[in-house]
């Protein structure tokens, strides 16, 4: 598990299990409850960079990043060693 500190949103950071190309876990602490663990939920099992195109630049409200965005990041960092 590798926890990435988020930036500009209200989680406080992501901890991310990858295994080989694969997301085995995603926990946000922080931030809207259910609707991070439903993105939790959907992102488990997806390939790394199914899971990065999807969430990338995707914005909250009139924020420039948003708890997805930052989940793509996350994974970014993750695989980037």
């Amino acid at each position: 598990m590798k926890r990435y500190v988020t930036e500009g949103v209200c989680s406080k950071a992501i901890d991310v299990k990858v295994r080989g190309d694969v997301v085995e876990e995603v926990i946000f602490l922080g931030g809207c409850n259910g609707s991070l663990q439903g993105i939790s939920i959907l992102i488990k099992g997806m390939k790394v960079g199914e899971a990065i195109s999807k969430v990338t630049g995707i914005k909250c409200g009139s924020k420039e990043t948003s708890c997805p965005d930052q989940l793509s990041k996350a994974l970014k960092s993750y695989i980037k060693g």
